[in-house]
């Protein structure tokens, strides 16, 4: 990992313990993402839902990069998404990165 992704990974978990209490690793990161997403903070959501939530969250992270596209909200008010094009294949480290670079940009874009 580049010092600078590094550096501002270590940023975000910081802010992220200040807000929650403790620290998030990615897994947790993308279930709050999610929860933004569907505008769900407070709901109680089942062990599917709490799937969905990861991956709305994997879906939104990949838009900016044209992976994925938002197609619309349902009834419920859950994101649906279309792939455009497939991950290259990676090992667990640069997929690693390569969400995390994602989950920054996330943020910086939304300003949370």
């Amino acid at each position: 990992m580049s010092d600078d992704l590094q550096a501002r990974w270590w940023k975000l978990e910081e802010k992220l313990m200040d807000r929650f209490g403790k620290k998030p690793d990615l897994e947790a990161i993308l279930f709050l993402i999610g929860i933004q997403e569907v505008r769900g903070a407070g709901h109680r959501f089942t062990k599917e839902q709490k799937q969905d939530l990861m991956h709305v969250a994997v879906c939104t992270i990949l838009t900016p990069s044209g992976y994925y596209e938002l197609e619309g909200w349902d009834e419920e008010g859950w994101p649906h998404f279309k792939q455009h094009k497939e991950l290259t294949p990676m090992n667990l480290i640069e997929q690693e990165n390569f969400m995390k670079d994602h989950v920054l940009f996330y943020f910086s874009q939304n300003e949370l």
